[in-house]
């Protein structure tokens, strides 16, 4: 069986930054062993499948090794792919998923997202958490619905932290986000995700439904820009809306090809 395949960088105006995803259009659904197979042979923090249905599309991702309830990069990078290469014409997409309706709005250049907020609360770090940062000072410790979230003092701080990725990785969440207030955006972060067989994440809107709702109230403004501080880095508009967040940003294809599936 022959697929189409897409490499899309997400969250950049410009190739070989951002965060790369992996999209295969579907007719219909795979199985989940084959659909972790094409994931794990992408070797990407991400591969997303989509399939057609009567009120848009149903959308789900893998990363190499399991299968997660909400991506933010893939799915930015799927509706390039659906706007952009496959000329859609609708104004808005509509993706049905594992965290409910998801939707994406094309403006000019811009991408933007609609997922649901996470609601998240003080928490105790574990003693593993504190471990991993050795002697950095962690201002406050919040845990969502799948992620800590981690507050440190300056975007220095958290651009030139020293971590033990191996102690990081027994924490028990999907990712550890790190975060502090911007120098000339409102806010910058990381995304650490060993369990979840990504050791740093590029760009991660998924972490963005919990950055979001914590900034909007630090920092009393509903819209914001933020920065993913990793090496390939990121740029992200953003805007809490109630008991959703819109985060926006850009796409460029790098890679569209074809793959050569056997299924059994």
């Amino acid at each position: 069986m022959k697929l189409p395949i897409y490499q899309i960088d997400a969250f950049t105006d410009r190739l070989f930054c951002g965060n790369p995803a992996a999209v295969v259009p579907l007719n219909e659904w795979l199985s989940d062993e084959v659909m972790l197979n094409i994931a794990a042979e992408n070797n990407l923090a991400e591969t997303a499948f989509f399939v057609p249905t009567e009120a848009g599309f149903h959308i789900r991702w893998f990363t190499p090794t399991i299968e997660v309830d909400l991506c933010g990069h893939a799915t930015l990078a799927s509706a390039y792919v659906i706007f952009k290469i496959h000329d859609y014409k609708e104004d808005i997409i509509r993706f049905d998923s594992r965290s409910g309706e998801l939707t994406v709005t094309l403006n000019e250049d811009w991408l933007t997202l609609n997922f649901p907020v996470d609601h998240y609360h003080i928490a105790v770090p574990p003693p593993a958490l504190a471990e991993s940062f050795n002697a950095m000072t962690m201002e406050e410790v919040y845990k969502g619905k799948s992620d800590y979230l981690v507050v440190l003092g300056s975007e220095e701080e958290v651009k030139n932290m020293d971590f033990d990725i191996i102690v990081l990785s027994t924490i028990p969440a999907r990712g550890i986000i790190v975060t502090a207030q911007g120098d000339d955006v409102d806010f910058v972060s990381r995304f650490f995700a060993p369990q979840s067989g990504v050791d740093e994440d590029p760009v991660t809107g998924s972490a963005h439904t919990t950055l979001i709702p914590y900034w909007a109230d630090r920092l009393a403004k509903t819209t914001m820009t933020a920065k993913q501080i990793s090496k390939r880095g990121g740029y992200l508009k953003c805007e809490l809306d109630g008991d959703r967040v819109k985060i926006g940003g850009q796409a460029r294809l790098y890679l569209r090809g074809e793959i050569e599936v056997e299924t059994y």
